[in-house]
């Protein structure tokens, strides 16, 4: 798998953090401090690195008995994850502003932002991708969107979230569908 699919995959999975980072930001008001933005990062970019690498270990595991349905199950995974985003940003009721950021807060809102890579790399087992490279953008990616997710909520306010959900989910589903158009044209 190419850099540029990685950075795509990293650029999709970090939407959900990156929202959530905005809406921190937007809530913290004039109690911002880069610190926030470096906390956020360092949770999301940690946790949407570590679920696709635990995700890549289960689908290794299983992947010689799948390998042929490979194609069709990383277009499933993707396209799955891809169409929830998109569902969510179409049915986005908005969320609280809750500027807690401590350490139950933080974790909580990264393992939920991040279950959805889990599947991603389930699906990069599949794809025989350089899994600790692959990791290591994708978690990066995620720090800097997070990162700066928290000061544009700050400067700017939360009315972007739906859109950056939406676009994360395209990204995925387009992903999975040029994985499932490779696997069959092969």
């Amino acid at each position: 798998m190419d850099v540029v699919s990685i950075l795509l995959i990293g650029a999709g999975l970090s939407m959900d953090a990156f929202a959530v980072s905005v809406c921190k930001g937007l809530a913290l008001g004039e109690r911002y401090r880069l610190s926030h933005s470096l906390k956020a990062g360092a949770y999301f970019g940690f946790f949407q690195a570590l679920m696709p690498l635990l995700g890549y270990c289960l689908g290794s595991a299983f992947s010689e008995y799948v390998e042929k349905y490979s194609p069709f199950l990383s277009f499933a995974l993707l396209a799955f994850v891809g169409g929830k985003m998109l569902y969510e940003a179409i049915k986005w009721d908005g969320e609280e502003r809750n500027a807690d950021m401590d350490v139950k807060t933080m974790l909580l809102l990264a393992l939920a932002t991040s279950i959805d890579a889990f599947a991603v790399g389930v699906a990069l087992a599949m794809q025989d991708a350089l899994i600790f490279p692959s990791v290591a953008l994708i978690g990066v990616t995620t720090f800097i969107f997070s990162l700066v997710g928290v000061k544009i909520g700050n400067l700017f306010g939360a009315g972007h979230n739906r859109a950056a959900t939406a676009v994360g989910g395209t990204i995925l589903f387009g992903l999975g569908v040029r994985f499932l158009i490779s696997g069959i044209i092969g």
